[in-house]
């Protein structure tokens, strides 16, 4: 197959920022502070907690620290078992080992990718103590089921929305189901500070903890510093420095203002997607649910297996659009040192194609990437 040279390339993602997050930041240096846990960080976490649903919000410095802190709040223990969605990147399993306990993966559904109800039941053991469920690219799993099995089985859950940020389930936002949920603000989601992630719960309990130990374990220095004298807090627990810079949060600030818009660009770049690529025999396309709205962090083609995605992959680079594997399958990963078989998961970590998703495509680069794909794939078999 010959590759014709490139010509501008077609990001995979890209972030959309310009003058309102200029004149946050710009603000935020003005103010003098810009280091964590200032009055920028506490006006996004107020923001947040409503965008979310919640009645708490902690920023912190990524999603996999959010991760950490929800199950080290919940009050995961070393040796405890947790039931992980399988088809995700790594730290949401990273999260569960770093508190001692044992990742258990369980297979996802065939048309969400989200994790299966059924399986997560047939997981319960006597040493289970948590799900985390994972909203996979962008789509919420099914938390109805799932905290129904929670509560029957007296389990806590965790809802892993890294890439859901604007999405909803049955009408409600993405951070409003489990016992705690986390996000994240890499450069790749659908708001973004570069990095950065959010815990998000109405639990008191848990957002106390979290508050504490992610920083470092003492009080913020905010909230010290109306008082008199000069109080100097003790450290009684270990805890974390995951705190969100004041920068980063005026950033997120002006992304939460543009959320809406941002999905709604998606959702059209994946109508656009399904329109010029829905009678394509040899790829699958996305399926959303019909209780919920995808935010579309990423766009995955599921590939017939009579296709080498690698050298898909390869053609499609050489014609300046940017592709990628969808995500991880976690237990096919050697770190985990399991076994456990997840064959759903497996096939789709094998077969799925990310193509660009962002809110700054247009019109004629969608084209292009149908275009491409509709050229590539038929000859890469």
């Amino acid at each position: 197959m010959s590759t014709p040279p490139s010509t501008d390339v077609i990001a995979l993602g890209q972030p959309t920022f310009g003058e309102p997050e200029l004149r946050a930041v710009e603000e935020v240096f003005r103010s003098g502070w810009v280091a964590g846990q200032g009055p920028t960080g506490k006006r996004f976490e107020e923001a947040f907690a409503k965008s979310a649903g919640t009645a708490f919000a902690l920023p912190v410095n990524n999603c996999t620290a959010a991760l950490h802190l929800a199950t080290s709040a919940l009050g995961l223990q070393p040796g405890d078992e947790v039931i992980v969605a399988d088809y995700t990147f790594p730290a949401t399993g990273h999260s569960v080992v770093y508190g001692g306990g044992k990742p258990v993966f369980v297979d996802v559904r065939p048309d969400t990718w989200t994790v299966d109800p059924q399986a997560v039941e047939a997981a319960v053991t006597e040493r289970t103590v948590g799900i985390m469920a994972v909203d996979t690219l962008g789509q919420l799993a099914d938390y109805a089921e799932l905290e129904a099995i929670a509560a029957k089985r007296g389990l806590w859950l965790v809802e892993d929305a890294a890439c859901s940020s604007g999405a909803t389930y049955k009408g409600r936002p993405a951070g409003s189901f489990g016992d705690a949920a986390c996000f994240s603000f890499h450069g790749r989601k659908g708001i973004t500070a570069g990095e950065g992630g959010a815990l998000t719960t109405d639990r008191e309990d848990i957002a106390t903890k979290a508050r504490k130990t992610h920083n470092f374990g003492i009080e913020s220095a905010l909230s010290r510093a109306g008082t008199a004298g000069l109080p100097v807090p003790e450290f009684d627990e270990i805890g974390y420095n995951y705190k969100l810079s004041d920068v980063s949060a005026a950033i997120m600030l002006a992304q939460l203002q543009r959320l809406p818009d941002l999905v709604k660009a998606r959702q059209g770049v994946a109508e656009a997607y399904q329109h010029l690529l829905g009678d394509f025999d040899l790829v699958s396309l996305p399926v959303t649910g019909e209780d919920r709205t995808h935010s579309w962090q990423s766009y995955a083609l599921t590939l017939d297996p009579s296709v080498d995605r690698g050298v898909v992959a390869s053609e499609l680079r050489g014609r300046g659009v940017q592709c990628n594997f969808g995500t991880y399958a976690s237990h096919l990963q050697p770190v985990y040192g399991t076994t456990n078989p997840c064959p759903v998961s497996a096939d789709l970590f094998r077969r799925h194609l990310a193509i660009p998703m962002h809110a700054n495509l247009t019109d004629a680069q969608i084209e292009r990437v149908a275009a491409a794909v509709r050229e590539v794939v038929p000859a890469a078999r």
